[in-house]
């Protein structure tokens, strides 16, 4: 097993394995956020398991933390439902929820925090109350992406399955979320391409209706395909990276080399729905010819430019842009086979631990930092052996959160490693020793 002071270039001695060690939250607060009205929580290094009744808070501490790492939220479709309900009911003016964390770090200590400000005024898009985030570092406001990277997360869920079993967008989601707590300029530039995407979108529609000429168009595709290009590299790289330790982690701690697993990405390279179940052959080669040539920016732009000229009929007709990395998939084959379509419960719960333990030592390597570890309610859908190897790295995480309704599934051995709190009503106590 990797060991938190692994790196891409060898094992690190003893001391200098201290280094990966670092980063952990020494102080939340909550103010107005889901059922915690006020909340002050110093927390300690280590593993923290939160036990305690069902709906009495303990996921909304997690999620607190994930959207303080990520700026979104693993439960809510939208920001305004974050905000304490009582408060919000109030008739207040102006309610702020207020999300801090102090995080220790490699660098020092940085105040990371997140406002949600829901005020009197009603939106004009749905008749609701108009809201707006703040994000500051170190007390000085910055946009939501600039957010993000001083704190790295890695969250576990029982819903995790739907990575493995759900839609493109799921993987695109956690694939994206995983990239942009590491790479800034990743996020910019996926920032900037979603954006053109929707501005091209616009303009396909205008063009289909008739009240626009084409004149326009090679504007917003050549900005498309200088953005979606790198973001094809960057996806190919990293998916390569996680593929290669995911596999790792299966095969040799997982199902001691009886199962062999392997991550493939599925670039939209290409139209026609290749990427639809069971035809995905043309997005495997398309793959392979990524791996190749990540590092070629015109080679890529010019096969990018090549599909969109070939789906431009097809797009104007449907109003959509059908090519690109907005419509990108990755999977998970087993023995040669789609997991999805083939796997069994327990071999796709393999696949998303193994997943997940890939994504802590990538995390590891590229920043030299553990990331902080979130797991919710995932230990009781787990075997022994799995659970073993979860915990494993559980405790020698720099920090780790853990949610559970029963304290006693964990062994006497784990909670003297651990710090115990009990969560109710919104309120948290560390247990008596």
């Amino acid at each position: 097993m990797l060991e938190s002071g692994h790196s891409q270039k060898g094992w690190t001695s003893p001391q200098e394995s201290l280094r990966y060690l670092f980063m952990h939250i020494t102080h939340l607060s909550l103010t107005n956020f889901r059922n915690y009205g006020r909340l002050e929580l110093d927390l300690p290094l280590g593993s923290i398991l939160l036990h305690g009744e069902n709906a009495q808070g303990k996921t909304n501490l997690l999620e607190a933390i994930y959207y303080l790492a990520t700026s979104r939220s693993p439960q809510a479709d939208q920001d305004s439902q974050l905000i304490n309900w009582d408060a919000a009911e109030a008739g207040d003016s102006v309610v702020v929820g207020r999300l801090i964390a102090q995080v220790a770090t490699q660098a020092g200590s940085r105040h990371i925090e997140i406002r949600l400000i829901q005020e009197q005024g009603l939106s004009l898009r749905d008749g609701q109350r108009s809201f707006r985030r703040q994000a500051l570092v170190d007390r000085r406001k910055v946009r939501l992406m600039d957010l993000l990277g001083n704190l790295r997360v890695v969250m576990f869920l029982p819903q995790d399955m739907q990575i493995v079993t759900g839609s493109p967008s799921e993987r695109r989601r956690y694939l994206d979320i995983t990239l942009c707590q590491i790479d800034p300029i990743y996020c910019r530039t996926l920032s900037g391409y979603n954006k053109t995407v929707e501005q091209r979108n616009a303009l396909l529609r205008q063009i289909g209706e008739g009240t626009s000429s084409q004149d326009l168009l090679p504007v917003y595709s050549d900005k498309l395909i200088e953005l979606g290009s790198r973001i094809f590299a960057r996806r190919s790289l990293f998916l390569g990276e996680l593929a290669r330790e995911a596999q790792r982690v299966h095969y040799e701690e997982l199902t001691k080399g009886t199962e062999s697993i392997r991550l493939r990405y599925l670039p939209r390279l290409q139209e026609n729905g290749s990427g639809s179940r069971g035809s995905v052959g043309p997005l495997i080669a398309l793959s392979e010819w990524l791996q190749e040539n990540q590092m070629d920016q015109p080679a890529i732009q010019a096969k990018f430019s090549e599909a969109l000229a070939a789906a431009q009929a097809n797009d104007i007709a449907r109003g959509a842009t059908s090519v690109g990395p907005h419509r990108d998939d990755w999977r998970f084959w087993i023995n040669g086979r789609d997991l999805s379509r083939y796997g069994s419960r327990g071999q796709q719960r393999s696949a998303i631990l193994a997943l997940k333990m890939a994504e802590i030592n990538w995390m590891n390597a590229a920043t030299g930092e553990s990331p902080i570890l979130l797991l919710d309610e995932v230990l009781a859908e787990l075997d022994e052996h799995r659970r073993e190897m979860l915990l494993s790295y559980v405790l020698k995480s720099s920090q780790a959160l853990l949610t559970a309704t029963d304290p006693a599934m964990f062994t006497a051995g784990f909670m003297k490693q651990s710090t115990s709190m009990t969560v109710s009503n919104g309120r948290v106590q560390p247990d008596d020793d």
